[in-house]
């Protein structure tokens, strides 16, 4: 199996498109065509993960965060492109998905959101794209007696498709008007002559990848010789794709009882409380790693509770004024957990495969009493 096989199945199950903009998402290092066996799935890629997938024989590394964040002025043994050249040497792979897997449907902050059984769960910002891209709806004006074909040959090309239907339009008849000029060759009428013909104005929604297929059947079953027509951008703003949750519990807890929950599913050793520390918690919002910047949409939301990674301190006072409880268990603590599934899934995927979750990883904060 090569890498570019393993990068198709990683990309199945954590659309790349969904993560942000500004991430750095996908192969980062090495040669597409490489063979693999053994993938080592980590959070981030230390010189102890590193040394570890050397020594478990690992061909790649799907790591969550990126090994390269900002451009690299050098690659060399040392200095800051250090575990990047040591990569390259070891002949050594590296997929990252990051807020991929915050987005995806079933990822990192769905995770935590089960933690606590939220119901009515919704993204809580940083909006993007679905991974089939955005829909557009095509409107287009039709003789009468020529609308059933030209709708048969968009629906064959790929519109019409609303959740478990096909063949999905609206119709509405009514009257187009045109004046063919000098050189024109019109399918109704003559050249000079303004003509009045009965229409129908057929509406249909089309997936973006498949846009260019439908206009090229709209045009050739189009009797008319230019066919006019609209394509506008759908914009959905129920089904939308974004970072952390918010939700409802279906039964309210204690702090405490949401702290025993916590702990269970994540290993957290310690938590940063901000807030009361006493509450039934009714709403909740949950965002893995640093998500400090979406902190105006949960305290706008009415939210009781934020978990999450960290906030900083700016962030933690504004969280205390308004009276909302935020639990940080902190960056890599929020996220590590969720590597299991990400790893079962992924065996699914790749029977062939010897997928290990790493041993080294680890939180890079050590938390005692002083």
């Amino acid at each position: 199996m090569k890498v570019h096989d393993i990068l198709s199945k990683v990309d199945s199950l954590v659309p790349l498109k969904l993560a942000q903009s500004w991430d750095n998402v996908g192969l980062l290092v090495g040669d597409a065509d490489q063979s693999v066996r053994t993938i080592l799935v980590t959070i981030d890629i230390t010189a102890t993960v590193l040394a570890e997938a050397v020594r478990r024989k690992a061909q790649l590394i799907l790591s969550y965060h990126p090994i390269i964040w900002d451009a690299l002025k050098t690659v060399t043994s040392s200095g800051p492109g250090s575990i990047v050249h040591e990569l390259i040497r070891r002949n050594l792979s590296v997929i990252s998905i990051h807020t991929a897997y915050d987005t995806v449907i079933g990822g990192i902050n769905d995770q935590l959101a089960d933690i606590l059984n939220l119901q009515n769960i919704k993204p809580i910002g940083d909006f993007v794209e679905a991974p089939d891209g955005p829909l557009y709806k095509l409107v287009t004006f039709v003789p009468t007696e020529s609308v059933n074909r030209v709708a048969e040959a968009i629906f064959a090309a790929g519109a019409g498709a609303i959740g478990r239907y096909s063949h999905c339009s609206f119709q509405t008849p009514g009257s187009g008007t045109f004046l063919p000029l000098s050189g024109s060759r019109p399918a109704i009428g003559r050249k000079g002559k303004l003509e009045k013909v009965p229409e129908v104005r057929l509406e249909s929604i089309v997936p973006s990848d498949r846009v260019p297929r439908v206009l090229a059947a709209l045009r050739k079953s189009h009797p008319y010789e230019t066919p006019a027509f609209d394509l506008l951008r759908h914009h959905d703003m129920e089904n939308r794709w974004g970072l952390g949750r918010m939700g409802i519990l279906p039964v309210p807890l204690s702090l405490d009882r949401v702290l025993t929950k916590v702990k269970r599913a994540t290993g957290a050793r310690a938590v940063g409380r901000v807030g009361p520390a006493k509450r039934q918690v009714h709403t909740a919002a949950v965002c893995a790693g640093s998500c400090g910047k979406l902190l105006n949409q949960v305290i706008a939301a009415g939210c009781d509770l934020y978990l999450t990674g960290e906030l900083k301190h700016h962030q933690a006072i504004a969280a205390q004024e308004a009276g909302l409880t935020c639990l940080c268990l902190s960056h890599t603590v929020s996220e590590r957990f969720a590597l299991k599934k990400l790893a079962r899934s992924l065996q699914n995927q790749l029977p062939d495969a010897t997928i290990v979750l790493s041993r080294a990883d680890a939180d890079p904060f050590t938390w005692k009493p002083i």
